[in-house]
């Protein structure tokens, strides 16, 4: 099972998330997140997880977990079902994505979202100079062998953020480390690798 140490995208999303609540892990892999949550917040809730080498490890980790497609939607759940819904490093391989981001605050009264910048430094660079695709740590795999198919910037979230009404309650841009600093909060959409945002229905 993967430990928090070794995703700090995830520390500071249980950060952001009160104790008691009830939150859905979208995409939730091994369960990791849901697990620390419950034994350290009393946090309850369930993962939503198509990976089937993941199902195993999250029944054996005690989390309560469905198997579905995200891009189908979250009819299953009725409105406001949680407090939170928590979407790590999926955003950009959804084909569907605004309408996702619309599902998660319809269930949920706040979402979390976290994603890799497409308006980093580096890739600008590579862009720029190479007139290829760029290979990042946040983004490590090639055009034609990559699971992300919406890639975009802090800049690209806040503006469908706007267009959608929805009200960002808190940000962070990251690098590769998950460390933030006085130039990360100046100019985070040139030196964020990650972007996490905390946000609710406007």
């Amino acid at each position: 099972m993967t430990r928090l140490a070794e995703r700090p995208d995830l520390s500071i999303i249980a950060e952001w998330i009160a104790p008691r609540t009830r939150v859905l892990d979208l995409g939730c892999g091994d369960g990791e997140l849901l697990q620390h949550l419950a034994r350290r917040k009393q946090v309850s809730g369930y993962g939503i997880e198509i990976d089937d080498e993941h199902i195993p490890e999250c029944i054996r980790a005690g989390v309560n977990v469905i198997q579905m497609d995200l891009d189908a939607g979250l009819s299953e759940f009725d409105d406001d079902s949680f407090d939170y819904v928590v979407l790590s490093l999926t955003l950009q391989a959804m084909r569907y994505p605004r309408r996702l981001l619309e599902e998660m605050l319809r269930v949920g009264r706040q979402g979390i979202v976290t994603f890799p910048n497409f308006g980093h430094w580096s890739a600008r660079v590579q862009l720029a100079l190479r007139g290829r695709m760029p290979v990042t740590r946040a983004l490590p795999s090639t055009w034609y062998d990559t699971p992300n198919i919406h890639l975009c910037t802090l800049k690209d979230f806040e503006s469908l953020c706007r267009e959608m009404g929805i009200h960002v309650l808190e940000k962070r841009a990251v690098d590769h480390r998950h460390k933030s600093g006085l130039g990360l909060r100046l100019l985070p959409n040139l030196l964020g690798e990650i972007a996490l945002y905390r946000f609710r229905r406007g």
